[in-house]
């Protein structure tokens, strides 16, 4: 079977990267796969993809806003198609400003085949613009920017007082955040339900936007 073309895949989990570049290779195209942006550079220049795959979270130093950006710059014929977790990209990365207009943005928990990531590589190569976040409005949790910067870190297993140091300020304005954080969420104070774990599980789980 002739190949579709060639995609790379740029993950920082090992699992999910295996898992994305199987499925994708599985329905013709020639898959190469990577879990850096060094790494994703050097392949780009020796194998010249036509579609690069990318997460934002890229785990510590340059993200994948930082991968995208420079591509859409130095290699504007490769389509760029986001594979995240997040509705709102600032959770994904602490400091984000902005994704090239021509990146197809797809929500992992949206993505119901392996067909539908592959449309999503398609419709990048193609430069036509497309969006895969099909989530239940109903279910969607608007939270402020500094909100959501307290729930990435909760979700990091940042302390409150780790989370003070990371944000300049005292542990109890931390502790406070925090709190509000969770009244945000619809998380109740019930020693049944541990909340930091609870906010983390909603963090991962695409629902939450930044208004």
């Amino acid at each position: 079977m002739e190949s579709l073309g060639r995609i790379l895949v740029v993950e920082d989990e090992a699992f999910t990267r295996n898992l994305v570049a199987g499925a994708l290779a599985g329905l013709g195209w020639s898959v190469e796969s990577c879990g850096s942006i060094a790494a994703a550079m050097a392949l780009i220049e020796v194998d010249e993809p036509n579609a690069v795959v990318c997460d934002l979270d890229l785990g510590e130093g340059p993200s994948g806003v930082d991968l995208c950006q420079r591509l859409a710059r130095d290699y504007p014929w490769v389509g760029l198609v986001v594979l995240t977790a997040h509705t709102s990209p600032d959770l994904a990365v602490s400091s984000f400003d902005g994704l090239p207009d021509e990146v197809v943005y797809v929500v992992k928990s949206a993505v119901q085949s392996p067909e539908e990531l592959s449309e999503a590589v398609t419709a990048a190569i193609g430069g036509r613009d497309r969006e895969l976040v099909e989530v239940d409005l109903s279910a969607v949790i608007e939270l402020s920017r500094e909100q959501g910067d307290v729930l990435r870190l909760l979700a990091a297993a940042y302390s409150n007082a780790a989370i003070a140091q990371e944000r300049g300020t005292t542990l109890r304005a931390a502790e406070a955040m925090v709190q509000r954080l969770f009244t945000a969420l619809g998380i109740e104070n019930s020693p049944a339900v541990n909340a930091r774990v609870q906010a983390a599980a909603m963090w991962n789980s695409g629902r939450i936007v930044i208004r």
